[in-house]
């Protein structure tokens, strides 16, 4: 059964490894769950008994994969970013999220099915927000130099 927990929950369109993926997802982060899996009936779309929808939950946050075919493909106009707290769960997402996928710039990847990932240390927050425009441009530009992001390098643009 179903449980709607939150008004707006992301739906994300796979070929056919939506199940695939979420187990996966749940791997990765702690607190996460598979919370329901529907699988096609007679009426279809598709092939009676294979998996239609999955709904599952990292940290509390529902998402919905549906196995709707491949006509439709992740881009990165849409991504999911997860705010870090320390460096070490930096690394660890990174080669978790990225293994079969592909790191790019500004720690930003694609995981093994295309969907793009923010992996965001807090501090870069802080740090590009800062009220001194200098330490902001100094945090940007190191920022932009990086794949997998790096609070301490962050941290010494910050200071110049």
């Amino acid at each position: 059964m179903y449980e709607f927990a939150q008004k707006i929950t992301p739906n994300l369109w796979f070929d056919t490894e939506a199940e695939e993926a979420a187990k996966y997802y749940c791997s990765i982060f702690p607190d996460s769950r598979i919370v329901h899996v529907m699988h096609r009936g007679e009426a279809g779309p598709g092939e009676p008994g294979t998996v239609l929808v999955v709904q599952f939950e990292l940290f509390g946050q529902q998402f919905i994969g549906l196995n709707g075919g491949p006509q439709f493909t992740f881009t990165e106009a849409v991504s999911l970013e997860v705010t870090c707290e320390s460096q070490e769960e930096i690394d660890r997402l990174w080669e978790q999220l990225g293994e079969g996928g592909e790191h790019g710039p500004c720690g930003w990847l694609k995981d093994r099915y295309g969907l793009s990932w923010q992996i965001t240390p807090r501090r870069l927050l802080e740090l590009i927000t800062s009220p001194d425009p200098a330490v902001s441009d100094r945090v940007m530009k190191a920022m932009l130099s990086m794949g997998k992001l790096d609070i301490a390098e962050l941290e010494a643009a910050a200071q110049g």
